[in-house]
Order: C-alpha cells, then structure tokens, then sequence
C-alpha cells in the first residue's frame, strides 16, 4: 500500500505551481506527500504550507516545507489530503487519523481539494469505514443518543457510536482541539446528504467525517503508477 500511496502524492504534486499556499493534510498518504513536496523544495519550489495537525507540521519541519500560520492567511489554492472511503462522485469519509475538524476547515477554504489514496479506500457506497464525528465532552452521552437516532433515521443499518480511545487504552483520545471522537457503525450510508444535514443540526457536535462536495480530484495510486479522476463542472 505505501508504494500506492507513492505513487498518488507524486502524481498529486502536478497540481503544485510555484507561489501556491498549500493546505496540508494529516495521516500517512498526505506525510508521503508532505516529504515528496520537500524534495521538490529543495530543488527550487517555492509554495507555503497550512499544517492540519501538530504531526504534520513536524513532518514539514523536518522536510524543509515552509509553513504559515492559518490566521496569516487569505487564500489557499490547494489541500492535498487523504481519506478513509471515497465513493463515484469523491464523497469522503474522514477523520481516522483524528484531525477531520481541522482537516475540513482548510478543505473548505480551498481553492481546490485534491486526494490521495490507494485502490482499497474506494468504495460504493459510504459506511463500512465507521463514521468518525468530533463531539464536545460536556453531554456526551446526550450527543450519543442523537447521533444514533439521526444515523437510524436517515436509513444506516447500524449506527452504534463507539467512544475511540488513545491507543495505548490510557483513556479517551483527545483531539487537538480538545474533543472526543465517537466513530460510528453505519454499516452503510444511503443518503450521505441527508445524514450529513441531519447531524450538522446536533449541537455537540463539532464537526463529523462526511466531506461532500469538497473534493474535486482523486488519485487513486497503484502499483506502477496513479489514476487521476476529475469530476467535471457539472459534476461539482
């Protein structure tokens, strides 16, 4: 898998120009490319980073990728990121490696989003990966029971949420904001715009794993090289 993810961060460094501000995502397909746009910065690139999380700000540190502060911003023209599940028209499920609020709120003010992965995160339809949603800690239980009734009712088999621990089992994993995770047991999701509506209405939650209409490319890396898909203007 790690030579297909390869092969997806080199082939998603085409959509770099000089002088772009990049968003950078977190987990191991965006690292990739975080490390191969710092090869392409010490032969002369010159762009600036929006790190989604603390990791990925240490992995641009340690590739010679300049960052800048997201509140120094006005405009960023690229994400390059990762996911979880993508389905045919690059709906997405986020959020495994924990930084899915973050990792939205650059998506969203992205000129573009384009993401990588390898063969086995495309899918048919949207679920099977459990639904990460970051919750406030206060009522959580309270959050819970709504999460599992909107789940149900906008027709996902399942919708058990499971409270994610760190993974030493110290206790609840704690985001960089200071939030839990609940990941869901959709089993799949029929309706992702209709879920995704409904749990925006819940008021502990922060934000949840359903990234729709956000990204407009796919590269999906294999083992010799990468396929790019696009959705067309129609499509967006």
């Amino acid at each position: 898998m790690s030579r297909q993810k390869e092969n997806a961060a080199l082939a998603a460094l085409d959509f770099v120009e000089d002088g772009m501000t990049l968003g950078l995502g977190s987990g191991s397909a965006a690292e990739i490319f975080v490390k191969k746009l710092g090869e392409r910065v010490a032969g002369g690139l010159e762009v600036r980073g929006v790190p989604t999380s603390r990791a990925t700000a240490r992995c641009a540190d340690e590739n010679g990728v300049p960052l800048v502060n997201v509140d120094r911003i006005s405009k960023i023209h690229v994400t390059i990121d990762g996911a979880d599940e993508v389905d045919p028209m690059f709906s997405l499920i986020k959020g495994g490696g924990a930084c899915l609020l973050r990792e939205k709120i650059i998506a969203n003010a992205s000129d573009r989003m384009v993401v990588i992965v390898d063969n086995s995160k495309m899918v048919d339809h949207l679920g099977a990966f459990p639904l990460p949603i970051e919750v406030d800690p206060f009522g959580m239980t309270l959050t819970a029971d709504q999460i599992y009734r909107v789940l149900k009712n906008t027709g996902c088999p399942d919708g058990q949420a499971v409270l994610r621990e760190n993974a030493d089992k110290s206790g609840p994993l704690i985001t960089e904001g200071g939030h839990c995770i609940l990941d869901c047991r959709c089993g799949k999701i029929p309706d992702p715009a209709e879920t995704a509506h409904c749990l925006d209405r819940i008021p502990g939650i922060m934000e949840h794993g359903l990234f729709l209409n956000l990204a407009s490319v796919v590269i999906v890396g294999e083992d010799d090289h990468a396929r790019v898909m696009e959705l067309s203007r129609e499509q967006l």
